[in-house]
């Protein structure tokens, strides 16, 4: 998930209610710099025209999806997960950190976002405390997933480059996945500070009907400050762990792919090398997909607040950004089918727990626990080398 539209506007957004109320509204825009300089008279009406009629339509679509698939597929994962003890080793412990984060944007964001992109079109009208807080926990849960794929593409590079060496203890890796969500939560606060509530003229600025834009708004004096801030999260959590994954799996492939493996090759390590390429590939494959969904949003992002006179006379470039900003969200989809749906036996487990409650509805002599000791006594492997949940 990402930050929402990020714009620079003079003056308090509460001061321009106040004057709409009063009927000053002509006034307050006359000194309100709502686009980079552009008149007022010049701002586009966004929502009008077929443009925004397909850019609704895409977003509606790509937010449903996200509702339903991250929604499901991350919680029958940390259902599984919590369910099952012998499941928590490192690996999963590191993917729940993507589960829990994508799985709280499904649910609690993505509904007010449905309302306020599709149903309202562009208006918010659930107050300034919500509006903060769908921004905040959109910035949270980017940041959280850039984090934890990094910590995943190193954890299977020091189990594959260095099998030797003793893996990371459970207290180091919880140490780990709290600096996971620390970070993120600590460099997101000024997502929620500056979240603003702005009206503005619905139709045009002689309308009388207005909407509430719900972003980021940095005052246009501490322009410098916001560039600043902007350049070190776009180098800290975007830059640098998509460099540090490139290096990590490039290495790995290197040792996977192109070194000979001294001594007989038995089926059993065949077996275990196949699973192994087979899970960097799929690793591979989030990662290129990553890159795919954010770099545009962070391009498009870096034009507009360094170099806005590109874009902000552009009619549709609002629209555009929506887009941008829809396809970026849309990497979480990728991360669930990748972690929790692509040959994944969390299903298989959660099909357990419902087979075992069915049973002890028709099998009153025995307990559920009675049960669940029988069948979780299979064996089960402690470590992962293919993304199965064995």
């Amino acid at each position: 998930m990402g930050e929402s539209n990020i714009s620079l506007v003079v003056g308090p957004s509460r001061e321009m209610q106040e004057n709409v109320r009063e009927g000053k509204l002509d006034h307050y825009m006359d000194n309100y710099d709502m686009d980079y300089g552009i008149p007022p008279d010049e701002i586009p009406d966004t929502t009008q025209g077929q443009a925004f009629f397909v850019a609704t339509i895409v977003i509606g679509v790509v937010l449903v999806c996200i509702i339903l698939v991250c929604g499901l597929g991350n919680f029958i994962f940390i259902a599984t997960l919590t369910r099952y003890k012998k499941l928590r080793n490192l690996t999963n412990l590191l993917i729940a950190n993507l589960a829990i984060s994508d799985f709280i944007v499904a649910v609690v964001c993505c509904p007010f976002l449905v309302d306020y992109y599709v149903v309202k079109q562009l208006s918010w009208d659930h107050g300034l405390v919500l509006c903060a807080a769908v921004n905040y926990l959109r910035t949270v849960s980017l940041y959280v997933s850039t984090n934890a794929l990094l910590a995943i593409a190193v954890d299977r590079y020091m189990a594959i480059v260095h099998p030797l060496r003793p893996r990371m203890k459970y207290q180091t890796a919880y140490c780990l996945i709290t600096g996971v969500w620390i970070v993120p939560i600590l460099i997101s606060i000024p997502s929620a500070y500056f979240a603003s509530e702005t009206m503005y003229p619905h139709g045009g600025t002689t309308s009388n009907t207005h909407k509430v834009f719900c972003a980021q708004i940095w005052p246009v004096d501490q322009q410098a400050y916001y560039q600043s801030y902007f350049l070190f999260v776009f180098a800290v959590e975007f830059v640098g762990p998509v460099i540090a994954m490139a290096m990590c799996y490039a290495r790995i492939s290197r040792e996977l792919w192109f070194k000979n493996v001294p001594g007989f090759q038995t089926e059993q390590i065949r077996k275990r090398l196949r699973c192994r390429r087979k899970t960097v590939m799929v690793l591979i494959g989030i990662l290129t997909a990553y890159i795919l969904c954010w770099a545009p949003y962070y391009g498009f992002t870096i034009l507009r607040d360094f170099h806005p006179t590109l874009i902000s006379r552009q009619k549709n470039s609002l629209v555009a950004f929506y887009i941008i900003e829809c396809i970026a969200m849309s990497n979480s989809m990728i991360n669930t089918f990748c972690f929790v749906s692509v040959k994944n036996n969390t299903v298989k487990y959660l099909k357990k727990i419902v087979l075992l409650r069915w049973k002890s509805t028709y099998t009153p002599s025995k307990t559920v626990e009675e049960m669940d000791v029988r069948t979780s006594s299979l064996p089960v492997t402690e470590e992962i080398e293919c993304i199965h949940l064995r």
